[in-house]
């Protein structure tokens, strides 16, 4: 397999994952509003209508959304980034610097955090960890999603790392997309 057709089933690995992430945000919004209406009822119904269940799978799927999209912006340049000197330079330079960021920062730093987090992950799961309040939900999925989160980042600068590779080759160098740029 070449490298130009690893570097696409990654990025259509994190487009699905973007995908999947934008119904989870609808979700955690729905569970927040029913939160909030649940605990203002509460108050005047005298029962209780929401759970910790409730409370702690609002707080998942905003750890999963968070964690997880981090890979989907940096397909698609939605990263903040302060471009104070960036935003002049040529296309050229541009490519090497993302290249070289990518490598030698973003790649290392990736799978640094990933190595690092496997024990508490590994541990929380061998010991079926659980939420410390009543009623609460086993923390070992939520820990699961950091590591994930930054493999998918890995993945994702690895895709970037090969693209950046192939252009500054071939000295076909794109205009940057849009950017979360300050």
């Amino acid at each position: 397999m070449s490298l130009k057709r690893i570097s696409d089933a990654i990025e259509s690995l994190n487009e699905k994952a973007g995908t999947v992430l934008q119904w989870l945000s609808l979700f955690m919004v729905l569970v927040g509003a029913y939160n909030a209406i649940a605990r203002f009822l509460s108050k005047y119904l005298q029962v209780n209508l929401s759970s910790n269940s409730l409370l702690e799978i609002q707080w998942y799927f905003f750890s999963a959304l968070f964690l997880l999209a981090a890979a989907y912006g940096l397909k698609h340049n939605v990263h903040v980034r302060v471009d104070v000197f960036y935003e002049k330079f040529s296309p050229e330079k541009k490519e090497k610097i993302n290249f070289y960021g990518n490598l030698f920062l973003l790649l290392p730093f990736c799978l640094t955090l990933f190595v690092a987090s496997l024990p508490a992950v590994i541990n929380s799961w061998k010991v079926w960890e659980l939420s410390p309040d009543p009623g609460g939900l086993p923390r070992y999925p939520v820990k699961t999603l950091l590591p994930l989160s930054f493999l998918l980042l890995f993945l994702q600068g690895l895709s970037q790392t090969i693209k950046g590779y192939y252009s500054i080759k071939e000295k076909k160098y794109k205009k940057e997309e849009q950017g979360g740029h300050v």
